[in-house]
């Protein structure tokens, strides 16, 4: 069950694999979620997909529910997009308002189909930091997750992938960090926002190496005796 202690949890364009594989894992872990969409139906069609199989799976119902994206982000303490990059920027000017105050957490990877296996970073550098940019420093943007398949988080155990957590406020880092831990992986601060590029780059070649070996690869942070 979700307890007042904990911040409100948002995830614009939230009703595919990766959204709906974040909002069950954060939502197990005591977190009410709201999945955002462009429209009320859409998220509330997600929403219902997400309880099916919880109860399909014997799991306890969670605290899960639907609105439109920008009364989502108005909701929430904290906000995290999962749009494709072509979404992005038209998503954040949307609820640009409502996100003053608060943490963005960007998972948005500027893949540029058909050669989505082909390294291509925009000219600010990263889809991070074009949030950053368009939201000002009013935002606290931090990028995480890009190279987490959401294959691993439609499932119910640990997932074994590392996330690179960057953004320009440690102390927002460290936020982002403990939802990372709560949806069962590791997070690593990886500095400002301009680090984002290696995260977002890295899940070019990952698909590469998913398509080569037939896997859903990811990352992980080797030379460390403990992980606090």
């Amino acid at each position: 069950m979700a307890t007042d202690s904990l911040p409100v949890l948002a995830i614009l364009g939230g009703t595919g694999d990766l959204g709906t594989g974040l909002a069950r894992r954060w939502a197990k872990a005591g977190y009410r979620v709201i999945i955002g969409s462009r429209t009320q139906d859409k998220a509330e069609a997600a929403v219902a997909d997400l309880e099916k199989v919880m109860a399909e799976r014997g799991l306890e119902r969670v605290d899960v529910e639907a609105m439109e994206n920008l009364a989502a982000a108005q909701a929430a303490d904290i906000v995290a997009i999962t749009v494709p990059f072509s979404h992005q920027k038209s998503t954040l000017e949307s609820v640009a308002a409502a996100l003053q105050g608060k943490i963005l957490i960007d998972v948005t990877v500027p893949l540029v189909p058909p050669k989505v296996a082909r390294v291509q970073l925009p000219e600010e550098g990263s889809a991070g930091q074009i949030a950053q940019n368009l939201l000002g420093e009013g935002v606290k943007v931090v990028s995480a997750f890009q190279n987490v398949a959401a294959a691993h988080l439609q499932g119910d155990g640990p997932v074994d992938c590392d996330v690179l957590v960057c953004g320009n406020s440690k102390d927002a880092r460290g936020e982002v960090i403990q939802l990372v831990e709560a949806a069962g992986m590791r997070g690593f601060h990886a500095g400002m926002i301009n680090n984002a590029a290696a995260a977002e780059a890295l899940t070019s070649v990952l698909i590469v190496i998913n398509k080569q070996y037939s896997c859903h690869a990811g990352i992980r942070i080797s030379g460390l005796d403990s992980h606090e």
